[in-house]
């Protein structure tokens, strides 16, 4: 990549249930976008505001997706909001491949999007919803316990490419502010930090959560984190498809909207809901870099 931006920067500017990301096409891996300028393009009072980075990659360009070039020829470089890399993120991908969409380089039905957790299959419905298998979800056994206000309670170890704590509660005003991370013990179970959701029932099969992302507090949504509740909710009622061979559906509602999440019997996990462009633009790089 280029040391530094020259030039006015493209972007765009989108949102999947309310979780929201600035969009970076840069399809030659040209752009140079260190932590700190992801930070000033994600700040909602001086910057154009978002919960991450969605920066647009041909697969071939980027050192850490070239071999999964051949399956997919778009690379989500996702960055949170406080400059950090992530795996996945759930939402992103839908908003990425909606972009895709948008920018001419697919078409309604099916595209393949590299992500640092691993390649996910993307369905662009002609209602507008966007549908993505997500992989399946591994179960660690440990778990931990998380803390708010001094109230705790036990939270399910779920991955979903990236690390989740699932606590199920009587109300989501438990969770507190979620301005800062909620403390878990042990801390070695996510030796690189994680997402926690909380989760409170809303009826069968029905339940609506909060979630303090890593790296970006708060947030309105959370689509690896609906896919983790989900499994940990089946779970909980005493439900595995795997087991069953019958397919489960949640619905999740999350501060910006709702997910429908469904677990196959092979154990494939697909998550359906809006992907949208709002804007897009430039910034100037002298603003970008800081000077």
């Amino acid at each position: 990549m280029t040391s530094a931006q020259t030039s006015p920067l493209a972007f765009l500017k989108g949102h999947g249930t309310e979780n929201d990301f600035v969009i970076v096409p840069d399809a030659d891996n040209a752009v140079d976008l260190p932590p700190a300028a992801v930070v000033r393009l994600c700040d909602r009072r001086a910057g154009i505001g978002g919960d991450g980075v969605l920066h647009v990659v041909r697969s071939a360009a980027h050192p850490e997706a070239r071999e999964m070039a051949g399956e997919a020829e778009w690379f989500m470089d996702y960055r949170n909001a406080d400059g950090s890399v992530a795996e996945m993120c759930g939402n992103g991908v839908r908003v990425f491949a909606r972009y895709l969409q948008h920018a001419g380089h697919v078409t309604a039905g099916e595209v393949a999007v590299a992500t640092r957790g691993g390649i996910k299959r993307v369905h662009l419905d002609k209602d507008g919803s966007v549908t993505v298998r997500m992989g399946k979800a591994l179960l660690p056994a440990d778990g931990v316990t998380v803390t708010v206000d001094g109230r705790s309670w036990p939270a399910r170890n779920v991955n979903m490419g990236n690390p989740h704590a699932v606590a199920f509660v009587d109300s989501l005003d438990h969770a507190g502010t979620l301005y800062d991370e909620p403390p878990y013990e042990p801390a070695a179970v996510y030796p690189d930090g994680v997402n926690i959701e909380f989760v409170a029932d809303r009826g069968p099969r029905h339940v609506a959560m909060r979630v303090h992302e890593r790296g970006a507090a708060e947030t309105r949504s959370c689509g690896t984190g609906a896919c983790a509740v989900a499994v940990a909710t089946a779970r909980r009622d005493g439900v595995d498809p795997a087991e069953t061979g019958t397919p489960v559906t949640y619905t999740v509602d999350v501060l910006g909207g709702t997910l429908v999440i469904t677990e196959h019997p092979d154990g494939e996990i697909e998550m359906t809901g809006p992907a949208v462009i709002v804007a897009e633009g430039a910034v100037e790089p002298e603003w970008l870099a800081g000077s």
